[in-house]
């Protein structure tokens, strides 16, 4: 190991000294620069062959993302709810590693556009790593998780023309109009933070918290800044995508840096299990939020952003998050949308980081790992448990049970297997009314108005007057509205 005044010594990648990582075996022509390379130099074989591999596989969304580390503090008790131990007293403290993203552009993109916000956070506990993977929108577009892949694909890019396009955007959602909340979210006022650090994070699933006994209660989390919510208009989030394409990540990374450290409430809405029948909305889709007059949050801690990456590649990009990394006394429930995520998450790992991927540095538990029958693969690189038996239940090697159930088996389940697929009624615009209801009570019509104009220019006039419907579903008069602008731009055009 060097010194800062013991400077390193180039080396290839196995540690033979490397005289000059600047020159190459050649044949020379004469005295030019004209030569042949030689099959023999490892060196110049090995930096080429390493550059073409460097890139790992591009995440299929939430590609393009700022990152940092910092700590979870416990503010409130809430052993009352659940077992867990990083929430187990008050004062506690948990690293974190947090990921904020978006959705639908590549790596390259800009952080301004109208797009849902990814919220991703290990806490690294003695219990294991458990991860929050939240939204900046409260609801999601989809109830039916084989939905999943072709929302996303209608908010990419075109298979022909390569490039976004509206009016498959479109086509999407008004054949598929359980989505309307979210959209409506997405266009609203908050469809474009002013910064990373002033935006809400929302577990959207339904969660459970548990205790050993067997008692549990439904949940909903959420984040709120302490610094509020900010917002940003669509002209200046346009001329910051030409400008500063990176806007939010530099932001958040140069606040941070100056010790602007910025923080999040924790906070958790709860029902329990006695009351679920009679709750005004089906608390295991979601698309619906849950009322707060009726479910308020109740405050367990806050979230400090305080470390910068010392290396982007390895701390951020090679962060592999799931909502199916959850530590004992915190639990799935039964929405469909949240159990396929606990299976397409890691499995999206496991193809662009390899089986491995848990051993990573930003992934490593800081907890004891001993699981000898998940071994082998790409990338093992903790001694592979060496001999112990690749199989369980061997006395060769007397292994302890433990006696803490990551989910406890409280939920009783009886029915037929069916399939079943959405079925949408009036009651899934009720709350997108009450939402458009609070944008015209706060003077904000207009402006959803003209944020949903540049996401209309383009489409064919059957389907566009098929979106007027469809909004008019939620209230008619924002139907008109859109009617009206849409024949104003024409003539104007």
């Amino acid at each position: 190991m060097s010194s800062e005044s013991d400077p390193p010594v180039y080396t290839r990648a196995e540690g033979q000294p490397c005289e000059d990582p600047s020159s190459a075996h050649q044949i020379r022509f004469g005295q030019g620069n004209g030569g042949l390379a030689v099959l023999s130099d490892t060196q110049l074989i090995e930096t080429l062959a390493h550059f073409a591999r460097e890139r790992i596989p591009e995440r299929s969304v939430h590609a393009k993302a700022a990152g940092a580390r910092g700590v979870f503090e416990v503010l409130e008790d809430v052993s009352d709810l659940t077992d867990a131990k990083f929430l187990s007293e008050v004062g506690k403290k948990t690293p974190i590693l947090t990921r904020i993203s978006t959705v639908g552009g590549e790596k390259g993109s800009s952080d301004t556009v109208r797009d849902i916000r990814g919220w991703s956070t290990k806490f690294f506990t003695e219990d294991g790593n458990h991860d929050f993977v939240f939204n900046d929108l409260p609801v999601f577009f989809v109830r039916d998780p084989v939905k999943f892949p072709s929302m996303n694909r209608s908010h990419k890019r075109h298979p022909r023309m390569n490039v976004p396009e509206n009016n498959m955007f479109w086509d999407y959602h008004v054949n598929n109009p359980e989505g309307i909340h979210a959209l409506m979210h997405l266009i609203g006022p908050r469809g474009i933070p002013a910064s990373l650090r002033n935006i809400n994070a929302f577990g959207v699933h339904t969660y459970t918290l548990n205790k050993e006994g067997g008692s549990f209660v439904y949940v909903k989390f959420h984040l709120r800044p302490e610094a509020g919510i900010e917002t940003m208009d669509s002209a200046t989030a346009e001329r910051l995508a030409g400008s500063e394409p990176d806007y939010h990540v530099k932001d958040l990374f140069n606040k941070i840096e100056k010790g602007d450290y910025p923080t999040w409430i924790l906070g958790v809405q709860v029902m329990k299990p006695e009351e679920v029948r009679d709750a005004p909305i089906d608390i295991f889709d979601d698309t619906f939020t849950w009322p707060h007059d009726k479910y308020p949050l109740r405050t367990i801690g806050r979230l400090t952003l305080n470390e910068n990456p010392h290396n982007y590649f390895q701390d951020i990009e090679q962060a592999a998050f799931s909502p199916s990394n959850m530590v004992p006394g915190i639990g799935p429930s039964a929405d469909m949308v949240l159990q396929a995520r606990m299976f397409s998450y890691p499995d999206s790992q496991r193809y662009r980081l390899g089986p491995n991927y848990q051993q990573l540095p930003s992934n490593k538990p800081l907890a004891p790992v001993y699981s000898p029958y998940e071994r082998d693969g790409p990338g093992r690189i903790d001694g592979n448990y060496g001999a112990d038996p690749n199989y369980v239940r061997s006395e060769t090697r007397p292994v302890a049970f433990s006696n803490r159930h990551q989910f406890p088996l409280h939920e009783i389940w009886q029915g037929s297997v069916t399939a079943r697929s959405t079925n949408v009624t009036d009651r899934d615009f009720e709350q997108p009314r009450a939402l458009w209801k609070i944008m015209e009570k706060e003077g904000k019509g207009g402006l959803f108005v003209d944020n949903i104009r540049p996401m209309l220019k383009g489409v064919e006039e059957g389907l566009r007057k098929r979106v007027f419907a469809y909004f008019g579903r939620v209230d008619k008069g924002l139907e008109e509205l859109l009617e009206e602008d849409s024949k104003k731009t024409s003539e104007a055009a």
